[in-house]
């Protein structure tokens, strides 16, 4: 468990200070070229969830949804953690990654109601939608619990 708590805090750490350098050195919209026709940082913020999904519904019901979505998250990773988790140490990795990037992104909804975004990913005209720490780390984690429950599955049917 100490491992699983240490990725959550490392996540939640990574991605408020990045979100923290972004507001502070950026202006609003603000766009820098890091890589030329690849990855800029660009300061945005997102009130909907990924893709800017409900971003147009009433402020109060998206954060009360976005909220509770996010509650509801983590008590499903918290037992997953506790199923899974004794499993391998893929499945405790990939449920602490989702888990921190979950906090990292309430913190956001509830300090401003929204999140920040700010990695720019694009080639030639078409930009990936913008993201940020936390969202990279849902995706590695969801990832990561996909692959190892695929091999683990099959390493399960070829002892059986």
């Amino acid at each position: 468990m100490l491992f699983f708590f240490t990725v959550i805090l490392t996540v939640i750490g990574l991605d408020q200070a990045t979100k923290f350098w972004i507001m502070h050195h950026f202006v609003l919209h603000e766009s820098r070229v890091v890589i030329p026709d690849l990855f800029n940082l660009t300061y945005l913020t997102n009130n909907g969830a990924a893709f800017s999904i409900l971003a147009g519904q009433p402020a109060l019901w998206r954060q009360v949804f976005f909220i509770a979505a996010a509650g509801a998250a983590l008590v499903f990773i918290w037992i997953a953690q506790r199923s899974f988790g004794r499993r391998s140490m893929a499945y405790t990795l990939g449920l602490a990654l989702i888990a921190g990037g979950a906090i990292g992104n309430l913190i956001d909804r509830i300090r401003f109601g929204f999140v920040i975004d700010f990695l720019d990913v694009y080639v030639g005209t078409y930009h990936w939608p913008a993201f940020n720490i936390a969202d990279s780390a849902i995706t590695v984690g969801v990832i990561l619990f996909i692959v190892n429950n695929l091999l683990f599955d099959r390493q399960q049917s070829e002892r059986a």
